[in-house]
């Protein structure tokens, strides 16, 4: 009987576009599902937004929205992402759902009927970024560990949950089951905050001063505490109390969460779910930080990586392999580029796509791309032990995937990728191919290579699913899920003899970093009467460019190249532009002005940063001079 498997993301915060950190989680989360999927289980992944706050109001009001018609926006971004990624979700939640308000709303109800909210007056730090109160010995030189700001300080009356009363219980629940939280530093993280005395948490907010929440069941002049309303998407989506999802797949609930967001997941949500009387999830799996420039992520300093740009150029599943393959699980890493296209070289290029080629082009060579019938005998005295070395690579493979170690199951199929290259040149098949009394030693070794092509596109099938189907098409399978259940893969011989193969294709070709990031090209000025003007268009064609104001939000010099100017300017979505400039205007200068753009200009990559549109100006002798606006407009009109 399948067995029961539920995965989580966090809900995201849609006080920001989605970026690197986003498609990191979420993209683990369908990794995990799938190879759970091929082990033959019942799965059910959910991800989803957290839509109230006062962050939520501040950035809609930033932005001359309401706080719905900005959610909305944000939250279909999310949404609209996942499928450009190949997340397979089963259901995108929003905290605005009716169904999971009514949730929030019976289990506050729940917990106040039962004792452990109370109603207080409490004058304390609080961070508006975090939104949430902090203790003096959890901030940093004074200030918010995670925005460095010196929260302010607030005194007010609101509802408080009993989080203290349940601190030895969640202490004996963490040490009675070991992987809890895991990995293990995380949950000797948790304990370690445990050993102080843990506080009652702040769960609501006067509305006096914030009305966009969920309304208190029991108090309407105060909203409800947004971890409070966030956390209890995990039931919610399942139809919590009586639903069959809740029933079925809760018990075995897998959260996999940032470390930034462990304590609201290891404390408040575990103690959340006891008072209120609900199973506790089985793991909390938690992932470190994706570092740029050897920094967290971060829309203040400028160095966040928007998946889709890395998506769009250097392909999906290469992105997706280089996310779980350079992170262990748990750890920070480091991102860029160069580490990027070397992965994709090294890997992809040289390891797994030379060796489809050669073995699909030897399969045309030699059989005319008809696979050919080994021969049991031969095989059991050539013993080379390809089939062995599959099953290992697949226990080492499954074992690590179940453990969220994916950088570990990926090394282990790249070392089976290894043995197929040693097993090509230690049998050599152009040799046996000019000996006739060899063929059916050639028949066997190429018929064994084609063996382990199947096996290979089965265990990269969770994080590459594309390439996967690929590679099985090419073999003459379907592609379709079935073909990588791993009882299959386990099952030696599931190339068909006689059937027809594809001929080879490039599954990843080698990039040229250099040759991605064109040069600036140096111009001498020319002479304005020298330039002739261009044939004349309709007005059909000019209406194809889209000209926008957009104002100039920040401005940097490009590292290496003179006259490139990177800037960051809103025209009612933030975007990047890298403009030749440098030479007549300083970036501080920029910052403030309202300029035109070229706004479906199609991207293109100058030394190495992704420019999505064009600024128009005019350039003699005097130098370039930006055409901006001589009142101001608000960002984003069109220019008609």
């Amino acid at each position: 009987m399948a067995a029961p498997f539920y995965v989580t993301t966090p809900i995201y915060y849609v006080n920001a576009r989605p970026h690197l950190g986003h498609a990191y989680t979420t993209i683990a989360a369908d990794v995990v599902r799938r190879f759970h999927a091929m082990s033959s289980d019942q799965t059910y992944f959910l991800t989803g937004t957290d839509e109230h706050g006062d962050k939520i109001v501040r950035a809609a009001k930033k932005e001359n929205r309401t706080p719905r018609e900005y959610v909305d926006q944000i939250s279909g971004l999310f949404r609209k992402l996942w499928p450009e990624l190949n997340i397979s979700n089963d259901y995108f939640i929003r905290t605005t759902d009716p169904a999971h308000m009514a949730v929030v709303e019976t289990i506050l109800q729940r917990i106040y009927d039962a004792g452990d909210i109370y109603f207080s007056e409490y004058e304390g730090l609080y961070c508006f970024g975090c939104e949430r109160f902090y203790t003096e010995r959890e901030l940093v030189d004074g200030c918010c560990p995670d925005h460095q700001t010196p929260p302010e300080i607030i005194k007010e009356s609101n509802y408080f949950f009993r989080m203290s009363r349940y601190q030895q219980w969640l202490i004996d629940h963490i040490n009675q089951h070991p992987d809890f939280i895991r990995p293990e530093r995380y949950r000797n993280e948790v304990l370690a905050f445990l050993r102080e005395p843990l506080e009652d948490l702040c769960i609501s907010r006067p509305k006096s001063r914030i009305k966009w929440g969920i309304n208190l069941p029991f108090d309407a002049d105060y909203v409800t505490y947004v971890w409070f309303d966030a956390l209890l998407n995990y039931v919610s989506a399942l139809g919590y109390p009586d639903g069959e999802l809740y029933k079925t797949y809760w018990p075995v609930a897998q959260h996999i969460v940032a470390k930034d967001i462990l304590k609201p997941h290891g404390i408040y949500w575990p103690i959340m779910l006891k008072a209120a009387g609900i199973p506790v999830y089985q793991h909390l799996n938690v992932h470190g930080y994706w570092n740029v420039d050897q920094s967290k992520m971060s829309k203040s300093i400028g160095n966040v990586v928007e998946p889709l740009e890395m998506k769009d150029v250097y392909g999906l599943d290469a992105f997706r392999f280089f996310l779980m393959r350079d992170m262990a699980f748990g750890l920070d890493s480091n991102f860029s580029e160069e580490a990027l296209v070397q992965r994709i070289n090294a890997d992809l290029a040289n390891d797994l796509g030379n060796l489809f080629s050669r073995v699909i082009s030897m399969a045309h060579k030699y059989f005319g791309g008809v696979v050919p019938e080994p021969d049991p005998d031969v095989e059991k005295e050539m013993d080379l032990g390809l089939e062995n070395h599959s099953r290992v690579a697949i226990d080492a493979y499954a074992a690590s995937m179940g453990d969220f170690a994916f950088h570990k199951g990926l090394a282990a199929v790249w070392e089976f990728i290894t043995h197929m290259n040693k097993y090509v040149d230690v049998t050599a098949p152009w040799v046996l191919a000019k000996n006739k009394a060899a063929r059916k030693q050639l028949e066997t070794v190429i018929y064994n290579l084609l063996e382990g092509l199947r096996i290979i596109s089965g265990l990269i099938y969770p994080v590459m699913p594309d390439t996967a189907v690929k590679v099985q098409k090419h073999l003459g399978f379907s592609g379709d899920d079935d073909f990588f259940k791993l009882d299959r893969l386990t099952t030696w011989t599931g190339v068909k003899p006689g059937v027809k193969l594809r001929k080879s294709i490039a599954l990843f070709p080698r990039i040229d970093l250099e040759k991605k990031q064109p040069q600036p090209v140096e111009r001498a000025a020319t002479p304005i009467m020298d330039i002739p003007i261009k044939p004349e268009i309709t007005i059909e064609d000019f209406a194809k460019i889209d000209l926008r104001v957009a104002t100039v939000v920040s401005a940097q010099a490009v590292p290496r190249a003179k006259k490139l100017i990177q800037l960051e300017v809103d025209l009612g979505e933030t975007r990047t532009i890298v403009s030749g400039i440098a030479g007549s205007y300083a970036p501080e200068d920029l910052v403030g002005k309202q300029v035109i753009v070229v706004a479906n200009l199609k991207p293109a990559k100058l030394m190495g940063v992704l420019s999505k549109g064009m600024l128009l100006a005019a350039t003699d002798k005097g130098g370039v001079n930006v055409a901006t606006m001589d009142h101001s407009v608000t960002p984003g009109t069109p220019l008609s």
